[in-house]
């Protein structure tokens, strides 16, 4: 049983083969959206980017999110900036047609939406000063993540922050027992246990960073298995980059 563990699945997700009825794809975000307030990635948010805006103490910043979902991180974002006082300016970027204009329809004039490539972000170097993804990554090989990795570097100015799945038996096993009970989307039920075995072990996701040639990359662990990495983004200023140190 633990052998599934030592090394990533490439199987394919139901999300990744397009094997899905548009339903199933609308509850799916409806639901993935709770699960995901529930399990974590909010919370790990908090602790890596908005941490790091109040430790420099911005008045104001900039976000894009690479596989945005339906915008459900950028609208923890902007309620955030709001209820600090900070202004916001935030982008979810999706392959997904359905998804990008999901975005728009949950978030208002206080997000925007744009449809692009992960592995060709259409933004100019130095764009925003952080760019994250969430339970993104996964769903690449490994030579395709490492150019997602540089390109969110590249159109970062300050950092970035990857969110992930922590490939863990416990996690496999806690999802699968309480999934059956819990999910009622398919596409949940099905992914979610495979997408924990096509996730990263920490020091798989640190090397990954390095190989993309990030600077002071840092993989921490989040309840309940999370993963962020976090790394300076390769357009920081240099006096910046020293103060950091």
């Amino acid at each position: 049983m633990f052998d599934q563990f030592k090394q990533r699945s490439y199987k394919l997700e139901n999300l990744d083969k397009g094997s899905y009825t548009p339903e199933e794809y609308e509850r799916c975000i409806v639901e993935l959206q709770r699960v995901n307030r529930w399990l974590g990635d909010a919370q790990v948010l908090r602790e890596t980017l908005l941490r790091d805006v109040a430790a420099k103490k911005l008045k104001a910043f900039s976000v894009l999110d690479v596989g945005a979902g339906s915008g459900e991180l950028l609208r923890v974002a902007a309620s955030w900036a709001n209820e600090t006082h900070r202004e916001l300016y935030a982008v979810g970027l999706e392959l997904n047609e359905r998804s990008a204009v999901a975005i728009l329809e949950q978030s208002g004039s206080a997000i925007d939406s744009v449809r692009g490539n992960a592995l060709s972000l259409p933004f100019r170097d130095g764009q925003f000063d952080y760019v994250i993804c969430s339970l993104f990554t996964h769903h690449f090989l490994e030579k395709q993540v490492i150019e997602i990795l540089l390109e969110m570097s590249r159109v970062a100015r300050r950092r970035i922050v990857v969110i992930d799945l922590h490939r863990h038996p416990i996690a496999y096993f806690l999802y699968t027992t309480f999934g059956k009970l819990f999910l009622h989307n398919r596409l949940l039920r099905e992914d979610g246990s495979l997408s924990i075995l096509r996730s990263f072990k920490p020091d798989e996701l640190s090397e990954l960073g390095k190989l993309a040639g990030l600077k002071k990359v840092e993989v921490t662990r989040h309840f309940p298995f999370r993963l962020a990495l976090t790394a300076d983004a390769s357009s920081l200023p240099a006096c910046e980059s020293q103060k950091a140190a």
